[in-house]
Formats: C-alpha cells, sequence, structure tokens
C-alpha cells in the first residue's frame, strides 16, 4: 500500500484543524494545565477587578493608594511567595508563578514588582537561606500579605556592582550594629521586614530587618517618570543594631543576594511579556476601529506587517518563558539561561510597546491606553534586576568563557 492511499488526504487533516487563534496563534496554551489555566484565571481575573480600573489614575498621580489592602488581597489568592512550599506558601509550580507575573505585569509593572519583590527577593532568601525560627517568624504573614517586605542590595554608588557597597554590619556584644544606605527600593517605606546585605569581617551576610527598629528609616523616592504606580524608597541604616540572631545562617557571599535576583528575573522574563502584551492588544483594537483615508488602519499592509512582527516577538517570548518555567520546575534551569529570557524579553517587550504607539498615533501617549504607560515603567524594567550590559556580559562569558566584567 502506497503511503499516500493509507494517509488522510490534505484537506481532511485540515478540516480537523482547531481554529487559528489570534490570541494564542502558536497554541501555547496546549502545554498547560488545567491548575495552570486555573491559576492565570484567577490572577487576570483579580487584576482585572482591582488594578485595570484604576491604575492610570495611579500612575497619573504617582501613588499606588491602598498597597496593604492589595497585599493581602494577593495573599488570600495565593500570589505570594507562591513557587515556595510550607509556611502558609502555595508551593506552586515555576510555570504557574510565571503565568502570574505574565497577567500582573499585564495590569501594570508596579504591581508585578510588588509582587516579585515580596517573593522572590525578600521571601526567597529567608527560606531558602534562614533559619528554622526566621521562617516561622515572617514567612507565614508574608505569604498572607500581613507583612510587606523588601530587599536591600543597590546602594547609591553600587548598582551593577553590589560587590563594592558599602553598607557594614559590625559585631558589638553579642548584636549586630548596620550602618550604610540602600537605594531604588521596591516596597521600602511600606515595608515591616527588610532583607538587607552588608558587608561583615567574614563576607557579604543578610540580614532580617524589622523597620521598627530604631535608626531605620525609609524616605520615599518622588518625582519618577516610570513605575509611578509603586512604591519606591531609600532605606537609611543608622546604627541599627539587631541581635545575633537576625543574620540569615546559610550563606555567605555574594551568592546569597545573586541566587535571589536570579528568582525575581526568571518573573521578569514572563511579565515582561504582559507588559507586551497589553499594548499589542490595544494596538490591534485601534488599528481595527480607527480609520484613515475611508478603511480601519489595521487593512493597510504597513499596519499589518508591524501587527504580525509585534506577534511574533510577543509569543515567541512567552514560548522561551515556557521553556525555562519547564527548566526551572525540573531543577536545570541556569542562571545564564536566566540572563538569556531578561535581555531578550524585555528588549522586546520595550519594541512592542513603542511600535504599538506608532499605531495609535497621538493616542499613544494618552493614558486612555495602557501603551505609554508600559513603555515607561519597561524602561525600569530594563535597568533593575541587570542591565542590557550586564547580562550580554554574562551571556558573553558562558559563550566565550572569558570574564569580561572588570
Amino acid at each position: 500500500m502506497s503511503a499516500s492511499s493509507s494517509s488522510a488526504s490534505p484537506s481532511s487533516r485540515s478540516s480537523k484543524l482547531p481554529p487559528f487563534d489570534p490570541a494564542d496563534p502558536l497554541g501555547v496554551d496546549d502545554l498547560l494545565s488545567a491548575e495552570d489555566l486555573a491559576v492565570r484565571g484567577t490572577v487576570r481575573a483579580w487584576a482585572a477587578d482591582r488594578v485595570l480600573p484604576y491604575v492610570a489614575e495611579w500612575y497619573e498621580k504617582g501613588e499606588l493608594p491602598g498597597i496593604r489592602e492589595l497585599a493581602r488581597e494577593l495573599g488570600e489568592i495565593g500570589a505570594l511567595g507562591m513557587s515556595l512550599d510550607g509556611y502558609g506558601c502555595a508551593g506552586a509550580s515555576a510555570v504557574q508563578y510565571g503565568l502570574a507575573c505574565l497577567e500582573l505585569e499585564a495590569a501594570d509593572s508596579g504591581i508585578r514588582s510588588l509582587v516579585s519583590v515580596q517573593g522572590s527577593l525578600a521571601m526567597y532568601a529567608i527560606h531558602r537561606f534562614g533559619s528554622e525560627e526566621q521562617k516561622q517568624t515572617w514567612l507565614p504573614r508574608m505569604a498572607a500579605g500581613e507583612v510587606i517586605g523588601c530587599f536591600g542590595l543597590t546602594e547609591p554608588d553600587h548598582g551593577s556592582d553590589p560587590g563594592g557597597m558599602r553598607t557594614y554590619a559590625k559585631r558589638d556584644g553579642g548584636d549586630w550594629v548596620l550602618t550604610g544606605r540602600k537605594m531604588w527600593i521596591t516596597n521600602g517605606s511600606v515595608a515591616g521586614v527588610a532583607v538587607v546585605w552588608a558587608r561583615t569581617d567574614d563576607g557579604i551576610r543578610g540580614f532580617v530587618v524589622p523597620t521598627d527598629r530604631p535608626g531605620f528609616s525609609a524616605p520615599e523616592i518622588k518625582h519618577k517618570w516610570s513605575l509611578r504606580a509603586s512604591v519606591t524608597s531609600e532605606l537609611v541604616l543608622d546604627g541599627v543594631r539587631l541581635p545575633a540572631d537576625a543574620v540569615l545562617p546559610e550563606v555567605t557571599g555574594l551568592k546569597g543576594p545573586l541566587s535571589c535576583l536570579s528568582h525575581a528575573r526568571y518573573g521578569i522574563v514572563w511579565g515582561s511579556m504582559g507588559a507586551a502584551r497589553s499594548s499589542f492588544e490595544a494596538a490591534v483594537e485601534y488599528a481595527k476601529t480607527r480609520e484613515q483615508f475611508g478603511r480601519p488602519i489595521g487593512g493597510f499592509q504597513l499596519t499589518q506587517a508591524k501587527l504580525a512582527d509585534m506577534a511574533v516577538e510577543l509569543h515567541k517570548g512567552i514560548l522561551l518563558a515556557h521553556h525555562l518555567g519547564r527548566r526551572m520546575d525540573a531543577g536545570r534551569l541556569r542562571p545564564e539561561q536566566v540572563s538569556f529570557g531578561k535581555l531578550n524579553n524585555v528588549r522586546e517587550a520595550i519594541d512592542i510597546c513603542r511600535t504599538a504607539r506608532t499605531i495609535l498615533g497621538a493616542n499613544g501617549i494618552s493614558l486612555e491606553y495602557p501603551v505609554m504607560r508600559h513603555a515607561t515603567n519597561l524602561e525600569s524594567v530594563l535597568t533593575y534586576e541587570g542591565t542590557v550590559e550586564m547580562h550580554q556580559l554574562v551571556l558573553g562569558k558562558a559563550l566565550t568563557g572569558l570574564d569580561a566584567f572588570r
């Protein structure tokens, strides 16, 4: 029997194909379980109800009102520290955490930053490197959103080179005394606990710092043109005295904070695609209704070329994020691969937003649409958790074996 006679005809095969879905052109949803889809649906519905109706006003005013209430609600849906196990955390998969990040950033990068700093930085540091007493004290309340956390690594003069930090912790009898400053700290002025990294005579160590300690202050940073619907602060540590057991016992050196940053960067790989998706969807809807020269601009070849290119990069980025998530779930995700994802997806997300702005024309700069808000937010996302240049050098070293950092 010939191959042609034993197989269905092309027309019969094509008739069994699912319809093309413009929202999921690569069929990536086929890779998701029912539980994955349920997690995504829960976070998407929460963001649609609690963020999207208000975020343009928050952004315009440069504030995030009701952040403590929002944190408690995020705790109720299991979004805080959701990929961690035990201590009230959801124990979700890496893919599920990524899907949550995408939906949160589709609403606004500031909301995703709130969740990422809480779960992937502050809670992750305590969960991975903390004592059992530290975990029991802080993680259940942080998972519930009852306590907001922040993560103090970046300093005014030391961003990409955290090894040069000046914040110092010295022993004084049985106590530690912390002195220094941290800069660009998300959640800082509303945090109940800060994970602060400092130099000691024994190397860089992490400290769990209740923010009500004398000498601790967190003045909020104003006049931002990016991440305006987010709380950003400086941390000032003026002789903050802590007991001996405030130190994270399970790590010494930069591998501690850098492993936390790698976990947070993974969330950005997904989250940036949320901002891109929101802007792309706005451009598609606008192109179908905005008329020039007697017909919708979506019917012109140049506009369709833009939309096609945007869709290709958006869904390639989502597929990359999904691949990295499966590797993380399998315990096989390397930091260099996270750098690959962060470098590619944030750059492409910004380009998608800028292209969407051109399709919307002058309306693209209006807060009636999400495009410019996402574009300006992504300028911060491009820089924090490692700049473009740092991730290029991480990959360059991995590709050549040669260290170009110094």
